[in-house]
């Protein structure tokens, strides 16, 4: 069954993770996605590693699938000329070069949309082309850093602590999977195409919500609370018997339900917790009592009683039990693709169900210059290639 983006072609000159990440979505979702970086391979996640398989880091595999490989070199007057060449019949490109960049190769917006109006360019920085800051690179660490991020990740003890996922350029490569569909749906209408300026700050400014909403309305400056919410409590992480679950109480009835279940009755009838502004107010005590609680039994218990109870809860899990958990096996998240000398490579699936249009899992991730040979023709005609042998649990 084609997919939904069947018939749009892109030209992904991105690397590491963000532009990758948003194109190995559109690659999913059924675009002709072909890679491009310099002759050897560009792109720095080839090498980041351990652990590899057969010389392929794992970190390259979370974002490359579904994607053909070519190289050339961009330095190189005949290696530009074979970008604007691609760009003539593609649908988008995606690149994330320091601004001013593909200004001096000549492959620009405005020199690619003069031979391809209806193209789509997206361009992925560190912050945006406009600003004091726009020439800066950006990395993930330095954007968390810098956008507030880490200020409200810890605890007073430990001081500001990055997210364990890079994901400002997670978000980034979600935003950019949508403004290029957003794109594409305007076409529809216009005709033309349209260029995209996203930068990781922004980004990781944009996906703040509420703990950005609260400090525009009150102007106090959010501390970092470790595993609790700064709108909500309880909604944190306890210690059951036999390890941490989060509880995550989101009304008075919820916490009334909570209470129900209390050895120690009284802490449903103070008055200081009847409400949740209480409850936030007075959190260290509260929350310092149900631990009290919690611990008098194990994970499971707690699940089965809070379950019946509407709560919602889970058990902080490790990789391993991720991976053994029913849930993950009946909603399909892994997928093994055969790469053709890599072997076969276990992967995380991808999450958008769609029941007209399914993902589909064509390529593995690339060597560098897989493609070389074909890209071009195949690129005519718009047919990437399908590899025969994948399978999903």
């Amino acid at each position: 069954m084609a997919g939904a983006l069947d018939g749009v072609r892109v030209l992904d000159l991105s690397r590491v993770l963000a532009g990758p990440y948003a194109t190995m979505i559109l690659g999913d979702l059924g675009a002709d996605v072909i890679k491009i970086e310099a002759p050897g391979g560009s792109d720095d996640t080839r090498f980041w590693g351990p652990p590899f398989q057969n010389g392929m880091s794992a970190y390259y595999t979370a974002v490359n699938r579904n994607k053909r490989s070519i190289t050339l070199d961009f330095k190189t007057e005949q290696g530009r000329e074979t970008v604007r060449r691609l760009a003539e019949t593609a649908d988008v490109v995606i690149h994330n070069f320091k601004t001013g960049t593909m200004d001096k190769w000549g492959l620009d917006y405005e020199s690619l949309s003069r031979l391809n109006p209806r193209l789509i360019y997206c361009s992925i920085t560190g912050f945006g082309e406009t600003g004091p800051l726009a020439s800066l690179a950006g990395y993930d660490y330095i954007i968390q850093a810098m956008s507030g991020w880490m200020s409200i990740n810890g605890t007073a003890d430990t001081g500001p602590l990055k997210v364990g996922v890079a994901v400002t350029d997670v978000f980034t490569g979600l935003y950019a999977a949508i403004a290029i569909e957003a794109a594409l749906l305007a076409r529809e209408k216009t005709g033309r195409g349209q260029k995209i300026d996203l930068s990781l700050f922004d980004c990781a400014v944009g996906t703040l919500v509420n703990v950005a909403a609260n400090y525009l309305m009150s102007g106090d400056i959010p501390r970092p609370l470790g595993n609790e919410h700064p709108n909500i409590v309880p909604y944190s992480t306890y210690e059951a018997s036999d390890g941490p679950i989060v509880i995550a109480v989101g009304n008075d009835r919820q916490f009334q339900a909570l209470c129900s279940l209390l050895s120690d009755r009284s802490i449903g009838t103070d008055p200081r917790f009847q409400t949740n502004p209480g409850r936030v107010a007075h959190r260290d005590e509260l929350n310092r009592r149900l631990n009290e609680e919690i611990k008098r039994r194990t994970r499971a218990e707690w699940q089965r009683l809070l379950a019946e109870k509407g709560i919602p809860c889970g058990p902080v899990q490790t990789m391993d039990e991720l991976f053994r958990h029913p849930q993950t096996a009946a909603r399909q998240m892994t997928v093994t693709m055969h790469h053709p000398t890599v072997g076969p490579l276990k992967l995380v699936a991808s999450p958008l169900k769609l029941s007209g249009t399914p993902v589909s899992y064509r390529l593995p991730p690339p060597l560098a210059g897989e493609h070389n040979g074909e890209a071009e023709a195949g690129w005519r005609n718009g047919q990437a290639a399908d590899n025969n042998g994948n399978e999903s649990p």
